[in-house]
Parts: C-alpha cells; sequence; structure tokens
C-alpha cells in the first residue's frame, strides 16, 4: 500500500469513526430514585458493558422525585424515558398524562412491606398506629402501600405514613423510629446487616402489584420509535446478565459504581434477592406486561378509591419494543 492510500484508508477510518460518535442519538433517562441504588444495577450494567453504544444511543442518566413524578416529566418531554412501577401509567392516565410502559422489569412486585420482629407486628393488619417509611408521597410504591392497607381494611389515617427516602428509611428502621417500611430487597438487606431482625411479606401475595417499569409518552413512541426499541434492549441484555450470574454481574456492577466499591458480595446477595423476589424465572418473556394482570390491579385500585377512574388498558403499555 503506498503512502497516499495508506492516508485515505485513515483518514477513511477515522470518517467512519466520526460518523459514528455524530450518529449516536442523544437522549435522557430519569430514575424515580438515585441512580446509584442496587435497584437500577441493570441500567448502569447497560452502560458500562457497551450496551447503549451498541444501540447507538448516548444516554446521560437524571434523578426524579418518585414513579408519579418521573411520569409527568416524561408526558411533558423534560426527559425521553423514565422509571416507575409496572403500574404507574394506570394511575398518571387518569390525570391526563399520556404515559405508557414500554418494559416491565419483573414478573414479581419490586415492593415488599417490611417490618421489625420486635416491633408486635404479626400481619398487615397490625400495622395500624405505626410509623410506616416509604420512599416519597409521588412515589408509586406510596400507592402499592394504600392498596395493602386497604386489603386490610386500613385506612391511611390509621397508619403514621413517612416520606423519608431511602436512607431515611433504612436509618429509622434501625433505630426504631420506623416500624415498617414499603421498599425494595436492598434496603431490607441493609437493615438486616445492621442487625435488625425482620420480617418481610412480598406485595403480590395480596394483590398483583408489578415490578419496575421503562416509561415513555405517546409523543416519544411516535417520533423516535428507535431510541424506544434500542433503550429497552439494552436495559433487558442487563437484567438478563444478572439473571443469568448474579456473581460476576455483580463484580461489573461494583466496578461500575463507585460508591458500592469493596461491596462485591453484599451486592451479589442483593442481586440474588432480586433474581428470587422481583425479576422471576421467565426469562424468554421478560420484559413484557401481562394485560390482566394490570387489569386486576386497576380494578382493585378503582374499588378502593386509590384512583379516580378506570382508563382502557390497551392505552397503559404496549410491548412492541420489547425482543420476541
Amino acid at each position: 500500500m503506498t503512502k497516499t492510500s495508506l492516508k485515505l484508508a485513515m483518514a477513511f477510518g477515522l470518517s467512519l469513526m466520526a460518523a459514528s460518535a455524530f450518529a449516536a442519538e442523544k437522549m435522557t433517562y430519569l430514575f424515580p430514585a438515585p441512580d446509584f441504588l442496587p435497584a437500577f444495577a441493570p441500567f448502569q450494567l447497560a452502560k458500562a458493558k457497551g450496551y447503549f453504544d451498541e444501540a447507538g444511543l448516548d444516554v446521560t442518566f437524571q434523578v426524579g422525585k418518585g414513579g408519579a413524578d418521573v411520569a409527568k416529566q416524561v408526558a411533558v418531554g423534560n426527559a425521553d424515558l423514565g422509571g416507575g412501577i409496572g403500574d404507574t401509567p394506570l394511575i398518571v392516565r387518569a390525570n391526563g398524562l399520556a404515559v405508557k410502559g414500554v418494559a416491565l422489569l419483573g414478573s414479581e412486585a419490586l415492593t415488599q412491606i417490611t417490618w421489625r420482629k420486635d416491633a408486635g407486628i404479626n400481619s398487615i393488619a397490625d400495622l395500624k398506629g405505626k410509623s410506616v417509611g416509604v420512599l416519597s408521597f409521588k412515589d408509586t410504591t406510596y400507592y402499592n402501600l394504600l392498596a395493602v392497607l386497604a386489603d386490610a381494611g386500613i385506612s391511611k389515617d390509621d397508619v403514621n405514613i413517612q416520606a423519608v427516602g431511602p436512607g431515611g428509611m433504612i436509618k429509622l428502621m434501625i433505630s426504631g423510629d420506623l416500624q415498617a417500611i414499603s421498599g425494595v430487597p436492598e434496603w431490607t438487606a441493609a437493615i438486616r446487616g445492621a442487625g435488625v431482625e425482620v420480617e418481610v411479606t412480598p406485595i403480590n401475595e395480596i394483590f398483583p402489584a408489578m415490578a419496575q417499569a421503562i416509561l415513555t409518552s405517546e409523543d416519544t413512541i411516535k417520533n423516535r420509535p428507535d431510541v424506544v426499541g434500542g433503550f429497552v434492549g439494552a436495559v433487558v441484555k442487563g437484567y438478563k446478565d444478572i439473571i443469568a450470574d448474579p456473581e460476576q454481574a455483580s463484580k461489573d456492577y461494583v466496578a461500575a459504581v463507585p460508591q458500592h466499591a469493596g461491596k462485591e458480595k453484599i451486592m451479589e446477595g442483593i442481586m440474588r434477592d432480586y433474581v428470587r423476589l422481583v425479576y422471576g424465572s421467565d426469562v424468554d418473556n421478560f420484559g413484557k406486561f401481562d394485560e390482566s394482570r394490570l387489569k386486576a390491579v386497576q380494578d382493585f385500585y378503582v374499588a378502593n378509591e386509590i384512583v379516580r377512574e378506570a382508563v382502557p388498558i390497551g392505552d397503559t403499555y404496549t410491548n412492541e419494543f420489547v425482543a420476541q
């Protein structure tokens, strides 16, 4: 190869690299809580392992104030996609927000009710008069708690519900200022790690609550379907990595998230809890919504006046972006 042809080849290669970089589609994903929480490990894995790059996406993570707030920000175009619970669209569409779920990230409920064993609680009914922590009053895990209380014949006024954030729930459960939380596996793991004995009741044993979901607006689905599909595919790959090998996934996750340095074994335990309690074992259908489950959740919410009115179930989700 002559010097001239070599220079031309190098220039062509550089132009291809530049074109590839230029072609990466910028987008923003809004988390409902701090993005370093293990609940969001699959997203961090997708970013660290280049799955977003492979999909041609330049992803920026930002943090919102709970699932309902995320849904609002997504609906008005302040973020391209965001996170909530699978039933979040059932709640926010009744308020006029044109949001849909595009991937359901587990076949079981994200939320569990955890209480201290020394608090005199043996069932949900015993939460009456107790202090119970939630992430935020704008987060759909709060609505999950209301549904559980309603099933036990308890109103929210019968319980001292406190929105104290993830760190507050852990700290106040350890100190005993909270007797119970509506939370996720890593918070329970942290409380146990401090030597507090707890009992855990999965919400889906009481009503068909749902896992995390990726949400977006109808406008984004219409105008940027490749972005939605690319993002969903990359994140689902991150989930499947954890399901296939929690030990290796925990090492990769800790390497990507400095806040968890040296905690590989702790993260592995949390990931195994997520696989067992939230993700489920149906890898082939991972990411897909079940319309009958959504309807059962909505029927429960309407019957117990947690939402004002029913909305068409088919408007709240789509499975078109989940690989078959």
